[in-house]
C-alpha cells in the first residue's frame, strides 16, 4: 500500500502533526540502533495525554510491543500496536536534557556544526508543542520506540545497544484524532560516547477500524474496556 505522507527524520531531528483516527503511523529504523522519542495527546482535547502508568499496569508489562496498546489519562485508547519487527521498546526511561548531553558528548552547538550539532530531546519535545499552544506543564513521561531497557532484580536499570537492527519497523493504528510529537535524539542511558545521528523513516497510511476480534483489544480485558470507552466519545461527540 502506497503511504499518503512519508518524511525521513534526519538524525536529532524532531516532528509533529495531528494523525486521524483510523491512519496507520509506521517508523522505520534505517541506520539501525535508532530511539525514538514519542508524546500522544488527543488532538481535540489536549489535556488528555498518553498515560505511562495506566498503559503499563493495565496491560501488565513494563515494555511495549505487539498487539499491545497506548492508554490516555482518560481511559481511552491513543494507539495500537498492529505490527512490530523489534519485539522491546523502552517505556521509563524519559528522554535527555541539555545538562545531560552538554555533560555526556561536550559542546557543540549549531554554530559549531550547523544540523550535526547535539540537540537534546526535551528541547526538541518542546519546540513542537509550542506549534500546538504546549509547553513544559504538558511534558509526560515519554515512549522510546526501538530502545530497549533492562531492570536487574535490584531495580538496576541497564540499556541495550542496537537493539533494533537497519530496517526494523513499528507501526501504530491511531485510535483518536491524535497530535503525535516525535523526536530522534539519543536514549538517555545509551553508554555510547559519540553522539550518533541515526536516520528514522515515517510513513502514515489509510487504515481499517479494528475488528471485534482485534489482536490489540483482545489481548487484554483493559484494552477492551478503554476501546469501549473510545466509541462512546466518538459517538457522543460527532
Amino acid at each position: 500500500m502506497k503511504p499518503i505522507f512519508e518524511k525521513t527524520l534526519h538524525g536529532a531531528g524532531m516532528w509533529s502533526a495531528v494523525v486521524s483516527r483510523g491512519r496507520r503511523l509506521r517508523l522505520t529504523d534505517i541506520d539501525g540502533g535508532a530511539n525514538v522519542g514519542m508524546l500522544l495527546y488527543n488532538a481535540l482535547e489536549r489535556t488528555e495525554r498518553y498515560n505511562m502508568p495506566d498503559t503499563l499496569k493495565g496491560q501488565h508489562i513494563f515494555y511495549l510491543r505487539a498487539p499491545y496498546c497506548l492508554h490516555s489519562d482518560m481511559g481511552r485508547l491513543l494507539a495500537s500496536i498492529t505490527a512490530d519487527s523489534v519485539g522491546w521498546h523502552d517505556t521509563v526511561c524519559g528522554h535527555s536534557d541539555a545538562a545531560r548531553v552538554l555533560a555526556k558528548y561536550g559542546e557543540n552547538n549549531y554554530q559549531q556544526s550547523r544540523n550535526d550539532w547535539n540537540r537534546n530531546a526535551r528541547d526538541c519535545f518542546l519546540v513542537e508543542l509550542c506549534k500546538w499552544g504546549l509547553g513544559k506543564k504538558d511534558l509526560v513521561p515519554n515512549l522510546n520506540w526501538f530502545s530497549k531497557v533492562i531492570s536487574d532484580d535490584d531495580g538496576h536499570l541497564s540499556f541495550i545497544p542496537e537493539n533494533s537492527k537497519p530496517g526494523d519497523s513499528i507501526e501504530l493504528r491511531l485510535e483518536i484524532d491524535t497530535l503525535v510529537i516525535l523526536n530522534t535524539c539519543q536514549h538517555p542511558l545509551d553508554p555510547d560516547s559519540v553522539y550518533r545521528h541515526r536516520h528514522v523513516k515515517l510513513e502514515v497510511f489509510v487504515g481499517d477500524p479494528p475488528a471485534s476480534d482485534d489482536p490489540s483489544l483482545v489481548i487484554r480485558p483493559e484494552n477492551l474496556r478503554a476501546w469501549e470507552n473510545n466509541e462512546i466519545y466518538h459517538a457522543l461527540r460527532f
